[in-house]
């Protein structure tokens, strides 16, 4: 009964999305997690829900352990506001609004009744805070930056990327190291619309470049292996130059692997092995695969719209609404 429910609140909301007299845009401007822009406290934060309130998202709060409901388009906005920078250009903001929503309708359209919840709050789905949560990160920014954020909601509002008809896996990161990754170089298996291109934007991503120090106890701890040398041989790398395969003291590893055990930002690394320390330096920042979320932001910088961001990341898509994809 819950899954009718849901698949009829799709529907509404793809009427109401195709009758723009019935929705109610608001607008405003905003700053970033890194950088605030100073904003009047009396401006006031309006909900991206509107009248597309009928989709309800079951969130499971890490923190709490317990169910919240979301409107679908408050859920939009909110994740968006955790995800991604509000500072970020409006073309941005509005690709990442599409990302999100594309996630959680396919993640809808495919639930499992016999789980109470959607998704998690976390990196392990999507992002979110409340508005509470917000409001504590941002203070007197808040009503700012969400109103910025759900102009980009409404203005997509009721739109997912599809391709061949269906929602995508809407994959996005932080940062690439100038090309995405082809999905089955990081997660084995072939998926036609994320392939690997080239982002190079991101080189101006603050978090572009990075270090890790390591002792030789804490590699070899971390990575399982017993003795006290360090020998790496036969490296490989991907397509995007990230590392495929890398054998250390004779056992080898994935990129993937190494990056997860040792919590590196990327698996595009080179390692640097001094006497008593070895350095990990890395290039990008995120899995690589789909959209880049600094690439967006210097696309949109070069003039680049929404439709453009998502075209070029995820590869022979479509943006329908959602009335086409039920």
């Amino acid at each position: 009964m819950r899954r009718q429910g849901l698949i009829l609140g799709i529907i509404l909301l793809a009427v109401i999305t195709v009758i723009p007299t019935l929705i109610v845009i608001p607008f405003a401007e905003a700053a970033t997690e890194n950088e605030h822009i100073s904003i009047d406290e009396s401006t006031e934060y309006v909900s991206a829900s509107g009248e597309n309130s009928d989709i309800m998202v079951e969130v499971l709060r890490e923190a709490t352990d317990q169910i919240e409901s979301v409107p679908l388009e408050d859920y939009v906005a909110l994740v968006v506001a955790s995800e991604i920078p509000a500072d970020f250009e409006m073309e941005a903001l509005k690709a990442q609004a599409l990302a999100a929503r594309t996630y959680i309708v396919q993640r809808i359209l495919h639930d499992d009744p016999e789980q109470e919840h959607h998704v998690t709050d976390t990196v392990e789905h999507q992002v979110f805070q409340s508005e509470d949560e917000l409001r504590e990160v941002w203070g007197v920014d808040y009503s700012g930056n969400m109103n910025k954020i759900d102009q980009a909601v409404q203005e997509t509002a009721g739109e997912v990327i599809t391709y061949d008809g269906s929602p995508i896996t809407a994959a996005f990161f932080s940062t690439s190291n100038g090309y995405t990754e082809n999905a089955e170089d990081y997660w084995q298996n072939e998926i036609p619309y994320l392939r690997s291109v080239s982002s190079p934007w991101d080189e101006q991503s603050p978090v572009y470049r990075d270090q890790e120090i390591f002792t030789y106890q804490e590699v070899l701890q971390q990575l399982g292996l017993e003795g006290n040398s360090f020998e790496v041989t036969n490296t490989t790398r991907t397509e995007s130059n990230r590392i495929q395969e890398i054998t250390v003291n004779g056992e080898t590893f994935s990129g993937r692997e190494i990056r997860e055990k040792l919590d590196l930002r990327s698996n595009d690394f080179t390692i640097e092995a001094k006497a008593d320390h070895i350095i990990f330096k890395t290039n990008g920042f995120g899995h690589g695969v789909g959209m880049s979320q600094y690439g967006a932001n210097g696309m949109a910088q070069s003039g680049n719209t929404y439709h453009d961001i998502v075209k070029h990341y995820y590869q022979g898509v479509e943006i329908e609404t959602l009335e086409h994809v039920l």
